[in-house]
Parts: C-alpha cells; structure tokens; sequence
C-alpha cells in the first residue's frame, strides 16, 4: 500500500512572514495616523520589525500559549503585532475598543491576557479599565508624551530585542490569535484560532469566487482589526503580497473616500453603516473609483448594491461570525444565477450566499434540513476547519449538533440556486398571534426607501397578540416620510400581520461594537411602550 510522499509543512504564521520578506518586499502597506499624516512602510520592514517583536516579547518572558492584548487601530504596527506575537508562540488577542470599560476588563480577565500593546491615542481608554484588571506589562505605539509609570515605549521595546534569541518551533494546531463574540446574547466567548485555520481560511478568502484577491489589488480593511481580525483580511492580504491601506481611527465617508481616490483601491471591505454613509457622500460629490466592497457584519439591503453600481462599486455581500474566522457565505453569481433576470440577480446579490470552499452548510428546523424552495426557514448550521469547535470561556453552553456543525442563531432560508438568505436572529424573531414575524426581513424592506437611512425592528409585549413589532427609523438627511407613508410603503410586500404597529423616529440606532443593530438596547428603551 502507498503512503503520502508529500513534505510535512507546517501551515504556520511564519510562511507569511517568509513571504514577506522574499516576494512582496518593496510592496507598501499604508495607514493614516492619529495626526492626519499618511505612514508609508513595506511589507519588508513589517515582517522585520514583526520579528524584532516577537524576540522581545520571548526575551522578556512570554512563554508558549501565553495572550498579549493589543489595543490599537488599524495601521501597520497593529499588522506587524498581527505577525509578530505569534511568531513568539504566543496569542495575539484583538480586544474591540467600541465596549463599554468593564466588558473590556472582563475579556482581559476571562482570557487572562498577560501583555498589552495600545496606541497613545487609546491611553484614555485604557485608563478607565485600568484599576479593574493588571496587565503585567503596558506598550504604547506612537508615543509623543513622556510615557508614566510602568509604560513601555513599543519603539524602545523593539530595539531591545536580542538578535540571537531563539523562537519557538510553531505547530500548526498551535494558538494563534483570540477574538471574543459581541455579545448581543449574553457576555461574549472567547474564540481561539490556529496558525492552520487561519492559513486556510486565508487561502480560501483569496479565491476568485470568495473575495477575489490578488497581488494586483490595493485593500483597504475599514472593518476594524479588532473585529474578528478585520475579517482575517490583514492575514490574507500579506499571505498574496496585496498592498495595504489602513485608515486608522478615521472612519468618516470623506477620509474613506479620500483614501481610496489617492491610493487607487480596488477592493475595500466594511460594515453597511459605513457604506451607506459613503454612498450618500458619492450621491453628494461623485468619484472616479472602481473597487469590489465587501460588506458584511449584518445585511446589505438590496437598495444599497444597486445605489453602488451606480457608482462603478461593485458589493460583494459576504457572512460569518467571529466563531468562523469569519468567512462562510459569499453572494457571488453563479453561472445559473447569472442567466436570470437583472432584478432577480439584485436580489441573489443581497442574500448572504453561498458557503465558499472547505465550508459546509446546512438550514435546518425540527423536521430536519429544509427543502431548497426559499421559503421554509431554519437555523443555519456550519462546519469547517476555521469553525470553532468549542469556546475559551467558563459556562459559554453547547451550540454544536452531535455530527459536529456550529449553530449558528441566525434563521434563514435555502434557494434552488444554493444561496442562503438571514431572514432573523433567533432571538429577534418577533412571535405575533401564533405568527412568527423576521424583522430583518423588515428592516432591510424599510431601508429600501428614498427616505429611510436605517432601519431596526424589535417586538415588544402585546396584551393581546403576545408581541407586535415596532420599527425605528433613522430618515436620510433632508429627508421625511410618515409613520403611514411607511406602512403604506411595506403593505405590498408583506401580510398585514408583520407590519409594524408603530414607529419611532430616531437620530441614530443603538449598535454593538460590530456595527450591529443592539437590539436589546432598544427593547429596554421601548420596554413600557403603549399600543
């Protein structure tokens, strides 16, 4: 019998620091900083400098396993932390800076991080968690202030480093990097990814039929790097050698679209928040782009993709969670898809897809796996070797079937063309006379108005029909429409019992760190509503 004669290789965090330094040397990674200025570097000196670190975090005493927490936004030394601290054997852990003071103690305690690297600019923040849980260590990035007490300069950290120091030998099952859920359900779970999973699920992202990534492009990640590894998007993109934008901690459509004019990007990936706010800017003031724009973290609805070609910005509509790395679904087109009609093709755009390579997907409900027919719904539930098998956290529950998939939460239907559509969270189904109500379903109808930028629909208590739901509503900027006009607007499209019975008219909606809707928010804030 024949045995492999395949070379063992290890799938670790170094191959893309080889990379770095022997292909894609000279290409730039480019991030704008707390000042304004634009910061020009190479993947070269990122790769050098990721290495320098994690010979001076080994030098100082971080073992195997042990977590280092950054704090910081998206530029290149928070790419070289991404590279560096697992090249120590350590755990890089992302902690999401948008979450309250004590839920950030609490993800530094539950993971029991032992370092943390955090941008000067965030030091205010630091400080209001500061007392609650001890780092044993503090490095600042881009120091411009005499630093206090314990804090370490990063630059002076780096010149520290020994050059002889020996690093760990990397398994691929090794730890590499940790994010914790946004807790929209209860406290968030620690979720903790191999150097494997996360090369995989790099290979993969690159693929033409997932984001199409190639070392032609300029990327720009505006979905932040504390958010499950800005999509592992850093990873990928230093894995092909593709040129990097970062944006820092500015986030508003005209420095977006400033970057993306001055340094000709091709694929840029974020939140539809941010997207909106860029398509109204656009509608504003147009610009010669012409980029891919990957959204993701909740639907894109359908009128913001067409909004999009209008500009020469092609959406691509992708899903996962920080429980898979995240990359799941993408709603590319089929060849099967793409001999429907243009509108038909809009609305395959906006589901959230199709599962990529080495990803398995099912949509089931007590009876089993749902028919392909678009309609019945289920729970999406997945497999994969970037889904996670288990939580890091204490008492996180069981979310996995006997034959191994995650469940997700998410409620959705399956099509004849394979695409799968979120039609709700579990928890935010909307139960109404014995009716069960999707609001997203909702939502994502509502923001099909000229008027209407966002839209978040809860069900609140109803003495007589148990829950009914009410939509909050944030109007476009000079804009107005009724609460009738709405309702008249969503009649067409839905049985009269899911319309809304009342609505409220918002300046902004409540969001998690993600971007997410915070629905229990706006259920507290609406919990004595009279009908």
């Amino acid at each position: 019998m024949f045995e492999s004669t395949m070379m063992d290789m290890p799938l670790t965090v170094d191959i893309l620091i080889q990379r770095a330094l022997d292909v894609s040397h000279a290409v730039e990674v480019v991030s704008r900083k707390p000042d304004r200025s634009v910061h020009r570097t190479t993947y070269g000196d990122v790769a050098k400098r990721a290495l320098q670190l994690a010979r001076a975090l080994a030098a100082a005493g971080i073992k195997k396993g042990d977590r280092v927490a950054t704090l910081m936004w998206n530029h290149s030394v928070h790419l070289e932390a991404y590279l560096g601290i697992p090249m120590a054997g350590a755990v890089v852990h992302t902690v999401t800076l948008r979450l309250h003071p004590d839920e950030i103690a609490f993800i530094a305690e539950d993971a029991k991080d032992r370092w943390l690297i955090v941008d000067e600019v965030l030091l205010p923040l630091f400080d209001s968690f500061k007392d609650k849980y001890a780092f044993e260590k503090v490095i600042v990035v881009d120091v411009t202030k005499p630093l206090t007490g314990k804090h370490l300069d990063y630059e002076a950290v780096l010149q520290s480093a020994p050059a002889a120091i020996e690093l760990p030998v990397l398994k691929e099952t090794d730890a590499l990097g940790c994010c914790y859920t946004s807790g929209t359900t209860g406290r968030p779970k620690g979720v903790v990814y191999s150097h494997r999973s996360t090369l995989l699920h790099c290979l993969v992202a690159a693929l033409p039929d997932s984001l199409q990534l190639s070392f032609s492009d300029c990327l720009m990640a505006v979905v932040p790097m504390f958010h499950v590894n800005a999509w592992g998007l850093p990873f990928a993109a230093t894995l092909i050698g593709i040129k990097q934008v970062l944006p820092g901690p500015f986030l508003d459509p005209p420095s977006l679209l400033d970057l993306m004019e001055d340094e000709r990007v091709t694929i840029a990936a974020g939140v539809p928040t941010i997207w909106m706010g860029m398509r109204e800017a656009l509608d504003l003031k147009p610009r010669k782009l012409k980029a891919r724009m990957v959204v993701g973290g909740s639907a894109a609805p359908e009128q913001l993709i067409r909004d999009f070609d209008r500009h020469g910005l092609e959406v691509i509509h992708a899903w996962g969670m920080t429980e898979t790395s995240p990359i799941g679904l993408v709603a590319k087109l089929s060849p099967a898809a793409k001999r429907t009609s243009a509108d038909r093709q809009y609305q395959l755009r906006a589901k959230q897809g199709l599962p990529v390579p080495l990803v398995q997907v099912r949509v089931s409900n007590d009876k089993g796996e749902v028919p392909r027919d678009g309609k019945t719904s289920g729970e999406i539930e997945i497999r994969s070797p970037w889904v996670t098998a288990r939580y890091a956290s204490k008492d996180s529950g069981n979310r996995w079937t006997k034959d191994g998939y995650f469940k997700t939460g998410d409620v959705a239907t399956h099509d004849e063309f394979g695409y799968v559509q979120i039609t709700d969270r579990i928890a935010d189904l909307i139960k109404s006379g014995g009716e069960w109500i999707a609001s997203q379903q909702l939502e994502n109808a509502l923001m099909g108005h000229a008027s209407v930028r966002e839209a978040a629909v809860i069900g609140l208590p109803h003495e007589k029909w148990s829950e009914r739901p009410l939509a909050a509503v944030v109007l476009k900027p000079g804009c107005q429409a009724s609460a009738e006009e709405l309702r008249a607007f969503l009649a067409p499209q839905f049985a009269k019992i899911w319309l809304p019975d009342s609505f409220v008219f918002l300046e902004t909606i409540p969001r998690t760190s993600a971007g997410k809707f915070k629905k229990t928010e706006l259920r507290e804030m609406y919990k004595d509503w009279k009908w």
